[in-house]
């Protein structure tokens, strides 16, 4: 290499590397620009952002410190407020016991008068305690006569449905005290005899005929009542009047022996049966009921044979439904519902055999049980108390129950219970303070109470009467009503010669 070309590739090289520098400082100077430039908008940026950010916690914070305000201004009046009233009830409560206090010194110098004027009243009037206080209320129910007209015009001037709504209670509250204790059934049936040898017939050899009898009918025989006839005792009506047939049919044939007993026995089983389906029926068609199954038209049948005190139990229930039904045409109250409960209220009374509890709880049972509606069901089991009446059927089959057992006629009751009552009747009158003598008059329908006028006077009469009258509902039974009768009297004799 020579020297030019030394130099040559000496000065390419320093300005190659002058260049390099050159566009080196450049490209340098360029991006310390661009990385400036971004920095300053990054920072612009994040400069915005937070004073965007500054400005929403500044307004959040002004709000919140606004609402504070407000909440402090609210309660601040609240507080004014309760003061105000806590102020005002200081004050009422001051003057109240203001009040309590005046009023006390008033009762007080009341008391004082009223000791006071008591005092002079007795010094002027020298009257007794007893006297004065007949005096005031003699007064007080003069003061009070023109308050009464007012109230009883009041009650008068009432809409006429409210007056009928009062009537009906009134009717049914007062009907049912209608009353009358249950006695004893008839349990013997007398069958008459031609003569005195069929009571041997009856009796057979050795007794067969007799024993073939009461073992195919559950009777008892009685053969020493009378000559001409033989007494058949048992408690089931039916079960009598089968035996009753059965021995007027043997009495009739006159061949008496165990295979003729036994068929009179089921013959006439066969005619009673068919008879109280056919009696049921035509007490049925006679109310115009229907839906009535086979099996309650023979229970119901049953009732035919059975007595309440000479009362035949089923021309009773066939009654009770006709009392229900016009009971429930005249309170408005539906007919058909008050008929079934009165026909079937005493049902249960053939069913003794099928259960231990009363007739009326047996004979609802029953009838729930063949699908009854049940204000029916109730109504029977509610006849007679036992449980609680949910409708007023119940109410109802009470009310024709009791009419149709105390209606004239209707039973025959014993003379001792006759004299039980109208002695308890009087022994109530005169257990009274006064009572000098008591009179059960009318068959005990009405009391007649004679009272010594020098012990008892005018309203101690009416007292004993009121007291009598409450006695007598709350510790007898009795059917109808009863009326009370208080006798004061004084009679002064002279004689002139």
């Amino acid at each position: 290499m020579n020297a030019d070309t030394i130099i040559t590739f000496a000065l390419g090289l320093i300005l190659g590397v002058g260049l390099f520098v050159i566009l080196t400082n450049r490209q340098t100077r360029i991006l310390k620009n661009t990385l400036k430039k971004d920095a300053d908008i990054s920072i612009k940026e994040k400069s915005l952002a937070l004073n965007e950010k500054f400005t929403k916690q500044e307004l959040d914070i002004q709000t919140k410190e606004i609402e504070l305000e407000q909440k402090r201004t609210a309660a601040s009046s609240i507080k004014k407020e309760l003061e105000e009233k806590a102020e005002i009830f200081s004050k009422k409560e001051n003057e109240l016991l203001k009040e309590q206090k005046i009023l006390d010194e008033a009762k007080y110098n009341a008391k004082k008068l009223e000791r006071f004027y008591r005092l002079k009243l007795h010094q002027i009037t020298q009257m007794s305690q007893k006297d004065a206080r007949q005096l005031l209320l003699q007064a007080t129910e003069k003061d009070c006569e023109a308050e009464i007209e007012l109230i009883r015009r009041e009650k008068l001037s009432h809409s006429e449905s409210e007056i009928n709504d009062q009537a009906r209670k009134i009717l049914l509250a007062s009907m049912q005290r209608l009353s009358s204790q249950a006695m004893n059934d008839a349990t013997a049936t007398l069958v008459q005899l031609p003569n005195e040898e069929f009571k041997g017939r009856i009796i057979g050899k050795e007794g067969r005929n007799i024993r073939t009898f009461e073992h195919a009918t559950g009777t008892t025989l009685m053969m020493d009542e009378s000559a001409d006839s033989v007494l058949v005792s048992s408690f089931d009506p039916v079960r009598r009047e089968i035996a009753r047939l059965a021995l007027e049919a043997l009495v009739r044939d006159g061949r008496i022996h165990p295979a003729n007993i036994e068929e009179s026995v089921k013959s006439s089983e066969e005619a009673i049966f068919s008879s109280m389906v056919e009696v049921a029926e035509k007490a049925v068609f006679q109310l115009g009921l229907n839906d009535v199954s086979n099996d309650v038209l023979t229970t119901l049948g049953r009732l035919n044979y059975r007595l309440s005190n000479n009362q035949n139990t089923l021309e009773h229930s066939v009654e009770v439904s006709n009392f229900c039904a016009l009971l429930a045409a005249e309170l408005g109250y539906d007919v058909n519902v008050a008929k079934r409960a009165g026909l079937y209220h005493d049902i249960g009374k053939a069913l003794t055999e099928e259960g231990h509890e009363s007739h009326a709880i047996a004979g609802a049972n029953f009838m729930k049980k063949y699908g009854e509606d049940n204000l029916v069901v109730n109504a029977i089991a509610a006849h007679h108390k036992e449980v609680e009446p949910e409708s007023v059927y119940a109410s109802l089959v009470m009310i024709a129950d009791s009419i149709s057992a105390t209606r004239p006629g209707a039973r025959t009751s014993s003379i001792d219970g006759f004299f039980q009552r109208v002695k308890a009747i009087e022994l109530i009158a005169e257990e009274q303070r006064g009572v000098e003598e008591a009179y059960a008059i009318q068959a005990g329908k009405e009391l007649r109470v004679i009272v010594k006028p020098e012990v008892v006077d005018d309203d101690g009469c009416r007292q004993i009467a009121r007291r009598i009258r409450s006695r007598i509902e709350n510790e007898l039974s009795y059917p109808g009503v009863i009326e009370i009768t208080v006798i004061r009297e004084q009679r002064f004799n002279e004689t002139a010669v």
